[in-house]
Formats: C-alpha cells, structure tokens, sequence
C-alpha cells in the first residue's frame, strides 16, 4: 500500500489534467493521486477515466455532480483518504502553480523531519512568485501577514495552497466542522492544525502562476478570507472553533 496520496480539486482544467497526472506519478517517490472533479462542463473528468487505464492501481477519481468549492473538495478527498490506510496526505493545484517535483520535500519534512504539516510556502525566503502581477503579489503577501497579526500564528504563507498533513493531524480535526470554501479555508486548515498544538513546518518553494486555463480567484473569495480570520479568531476565543 502506498503511503501518500495527493488531491486535486478540479473544474475545466480539461488543458492541464494529463499533463499534472503524468508529473505527479511519475516522481522518483511513488504517490496515488486522487482527482476531486465538480462535473466540469469541458469533461475534466472523461480523461481522467481514460488516464486510469494507464494508471489503474495509482489514480483514483471522485466526480461531484456541481461546482461546490475548493474547501468542500478537499474535505471531500481527506475523508476518501481516511478510509484508506494513507500516512501522508497532499493538498496541490492543478495549474502546475505548484511544482510535482517539490512533492518529496513535503513528505521529507513529514517523514523525516518531524512536521505535522508541511506548507510549500512562497514567502519564508523572501518573495517566490513567477508571472504574477505586483498586485496580486502584494495582496496575497500582505494577507499572510493580516493572518499573522490576527490568529498569532508564525506561518509566512497562511493561504499556501500546497500542503502535507500527516494523517494524525486530519483525524483529529473536526473535518464536519470546517466552514470556509475558498483562501479562507486554507487559513481555517492551518489554524486548526495551529490550536490542536501540532508541529507546522515552511518549506520555501517557486510559485509559478498558471499558463493554462483560467484562474477560480474572485472578489467573494478574497472577502470571505478577509472575514474569515476574524470569525476564526472570535470563536477560537470563546471556545467554540
């Protein structure tokens, strides 16, 4: 049985799936990969099934029948995972914004180095981000920091979309209870893992924003992890995160 799988959310990622699934299984350290489809109009999903005739023991599947957020997707895929005896479980994109190849340094820095989570961070050396605009460098920078201020936590990169949790780390959060769906729960993750008192590790990595396909970022997005840490901040004060 192997020991990691990684999770994909997607929706018309129809220009990048093939390539993402060849990169992923083909690292020198062997990993499944579990594709969370929401019924994608451009058929996502019919080559994914066509690429698990190639890779029947290795990718797996899951099609939901509408659009229903990243947050739900992932939730949706770490409890697939905990039915299976998975040790190490990966959050990663499907826009090869998130390098394949760094995959081994997160699951090094949850086998070897001691974390309980491991964050393919962009901002822990500096600035690591290829093709995006100034704006958009100085906003998702800036909401790190907003994060920092709020929640206390010391993570550079609290919206980082590439992530390893050891399977611990999900059983013991209430996955029932996670509320936020875009950035938001990103943060949400890392705080839970933050208050539940496990080890969370930064591994610096170059961000490259996607060439294919078009980008799920929206205004209501940004306005839910904008007040989503506070939400998390209040009830983790009063005893009811």
């Amino acid at each position: 049985m192997n020991d990691s799988i990684v999770i994909i959310p997607t929706y018309n990622e129809i220009e990048n799936i093939e390539s993402i699934v060849r990169a992923v299984l083909s690292q020198h350290k062997s990993f499944h990969l579990l594709i969370i489809d929401d019924n994608s109009p451009d058929h996502t999903a019919k080559k994914v099934i066509a690429l698990q005739e190639e890779f029947p023991d290795k990718l797996f599947l899951e099609q939901r029948t509408k659009k229903s957020g990243l947050g739900t997707a992932y939730v949706h895929g770490f409890k697939w995972a905990l039915e299976r005896n998975y040790q190490f479980i990966f959050e990663m994109d499907a826009d090869f914004s998130h390098n394949p190849n760094d995959l081994e340094k997160l699951y090094d820095a949850c086998h070897f180095g001691g974390a309980d989570l491991a964050i393919g961070s962009r901002y822990v050396t500096g600035v690591n981000v290829v093709n995006w605009p100034l704006s958009r460098v100085l906003m998702s920078y800036f909401a790190s920091v907003y994060v920092k201020f709020i929640t206390g936590m010391k993570i550079h990169d609290a919206t980082a979309g590439f992530v390893c949790y050891k399977r611990e780390v999900l059983e013991k959060i209430n996955l029932n209870k996670i509320k936020f769906v875009g950035y938001a729960f990103q943060i949400e993750m890392k705080y839970r893992t933050y208050c539940a008192k496990f080890q969370i590790t930064e591994v610096p990595i170059i961000f490259t924003d996607r060439t294919k396909g078009v980008s799920k970022m929206s205004n209501a997005i940004i306005k839910e992890a904008i007040l989503g840490v506070i939400s998390l901040r209040l009830r983790k004060l009063v005893n009811s995160l």
